[in-house]
């Protein structure tokens, strides 16, 4: 069966664009408090889902190790150029519906901005669960239909879908809202144990961005999101989830598998990565490894 399609940011200007000169500060500040209070205090080895160009990253000061994936190489280039080529960090480019790790290899996983981009949400939530080690910390933001906003408008006719429904609405090409009870079913069903859930981004109004200076905007941002644990009503919300599924047995060596095959480990030939089964080749240029098509 054919995966769902991905959206790609190749050769975007995204992060100079939307977050640099984009008047996201707000959005921005907002979401690092949300990071914050549901971070762990230390990690062995996180895995960032839809890394991008590095924005987040530099806030898990509390992981030995980090895997920056992104199906975009050019993301990846810009924060390889921003974080630099310590070995602290991993950068891969693969498809989430097709992870290139072994099973349980994460003890941590966020996915920020990004479920948003997934025609098919409980797929890839599974391949998170997949890499994920029993016990293990998921921190999930999410694009709610159910937002004052969108409520507001279907009662005034503004638009013709309904918050209120489970199923998601895409709003736009590959740009999917979520219901929080329908995001919070496919994380139950797949095992995961939800521990706290932050409502965010109450104030993302452009007059209210214009009007009111930023670090009021964000103070009392700071203050509503925890009404997140009994009401989401905001655009952003913010999950934090444990692996609930018990211990399987442990896998020794390897770390990279065959997203194609699954098998693992994958034999490093220096500039690229071999699978035995198989015998696909995955390419690794300029420390980035490229697991979204064998090389030819």
């Amino acid at each position: 069966m054919p995966n769902p399609p991905v959206c790609s940011y190749e050769g975007s200007d995204y992060q100079s664009s939307f977050w640099d000169k984009g008047g996201r500060e707000y959005e921005d500040c907002v979401e690092a408090i949300a990071l914050k209070r549901m971070l762990p205090k230390s990690g062995h080895l996180l895995l960032e889902l839809g890394a991008g160009a590095g924005r987040n990253t530099p806030r898990y000061l509390g992981f030995e190790r980090i895997v920056l994936l992104d199906y975009s190489r050019t993301q990846l280039e810009q924060a390889q150029a921003r974080l630099g080529k310590a070995d602290k960090y991993i950068y891969v480019a693969a498809d989430v519906y097709r992870l290139p790790f072994i099973d349980g290899l994460f003890d941590a996983a966020t996915m920020i901005r990004t479920l948003h981009h997934m025609a098919d949400a409980p797929k890839a939530l599974g391949q998170v669960k997949n890499v994920l080690q029993p016990g293990g910390t998921f921190i999930l933001e999410f694009a709610n239909k159910l937002n004052l906003k969108s409520i507001l408008r279907y009662w005034l006719r503004g638009q013709t879908w309904s918050p209120f429904t489970l199923e998601p609405v895409e709003f736009a090409e590959l740009n999917f809202d979520f219901h929080p009870k329908a995001v919070f079913g496919w994380l139950k069903d797949l095992g995961f144990t939800i521990e706290k859930k932050l409502a965010v981004s109450h104030f993302r109004v452009g007059l209210f961005k214009k009007i009111i200076p930023t670090s009021i905007l964000v103070f009392f941002d700071s203050i509503f999101q925890w009404t997140g644990a009994w009401w989401q009503l905001t655009p952003s919300v913010f999950v934090r989830c444990r692996g609930g599924w018990p211990s399987a047995p442990t896998r020794t060596g390897g770390f990279f598998k065959c997203p194609e095959c699954g098998h693992a480990p994958l034999e490093d030939k220096m500039d690229y990565l071999e699978c035995s089964s198989c015998k696909r080749k995955w390419g690794v240029k300029d420390g980035i490894y490229d697991f979204r098509e064998p090389m030819r």
